[in-house]
């Protein structure tokens, strides 16, 4: 299991940027963007392993315009792995604190971060538990939220954590219909466990109940050491306060 499910967490904290783009582009602001200086947000990953996700984005400043953001997230889960004496269950902890600035242009928003992680995990095999020691690390993060055109968006996120020697990366596509951007996404994740997975889907970002904001994804993904794919589903929500 990963810490890396954290990265995958925090890699959704811009997801308010659709609609902060959606407000830059109109002649009057959305309330929604204009207003913005922290977001809360929760996440929640399924399919080879599981992982559930908190945390909040702050700003300095507006959301909405150039400036300083922290971000931070704590999250745990489980992944099922064989090893040397057979089957057995990882489970991890994973906190990090990052800071940053985030960058508006005519064409969308760019943000960069760096910051503190932690990892604890726990391998359990039958009766037999092992701890392991808690790592701690730098995490750096850049993310990319791009408008080709009024009606597309481009996505792109990289989290980097010395921790466990992680690396998490998604690049997502959306054609916007009414509020709510559809297309295809594909991701990656690797770490010093030996562990990697490569998933591609279809993603349904920023549709609304309420005050809340939703992303939704679903497709394959494949795991090193396992034959066949699996089915992974995503859901994260984020509400402004």
């Amino acid at each position: 299991m990963r810490g890396p499910r954290l990265t995958r967490g925090i890699g959704g904290l811009l997801l308010a940027i659709p609609a902060l783009l959606a407000g830059r582009a109109c002649p009057a602001p959305d309330a929604r963007a204009s207003d913005i200086d922290m977001l809360l947000f929760g996440s929640l990953d399924a399919g080879g392993d599981t992982f559930l996700t908190f945390g909040t984005k702050v700003g300095l400043t507006s959301l909405a315009q150039d400036g300083f953001t922290a971000l931070a997230s704590v999250g745990g889960g489980r992944r099922s792995e064989h090893g040397a004496e057979g089957a057995r269950a990882r489970y991890t902890v994973a906190a990090a604190a990052v800071a940053g600035y985030q960058w508006f242009f005519d064409w969308g928003v760019t943000a960069a971060y760096a910051g503190p992680e932690a990892t604890t995990e726990m391998l359990v095999a039958g009766r037999d538990v092992d701890a392991l020691p808690t790592r701690f690390g730098l995490r750096l993060h850049g993310e990319v939220w791009a408008r080709p055109t009024d009606a597309t968006l481009l996505q792109a996120t990289a989290v980097a954590g010395s921790a466990r020697d992680s690396l998490w990366a998604r690049i997502a596509w959306g054609y916007r219909l009414y509020e709510t951007y559809i297309g295809p996404e594909a991701a990656l994740y690797t770490d010093t466990t030996g562990y990697a997975k490569w998933s591609l889907g279809l993603h349904a970002t920023d549709f609304t109940l309420g005050r809340y904001s939703f992303r939704a994804s679903a497709g394959v993904q494949s795991e090193a050491g396992r034959a066949r794919a699996r089915p992974y589903l995503t859901l994260s929500v984020w509400s402004s306060l």
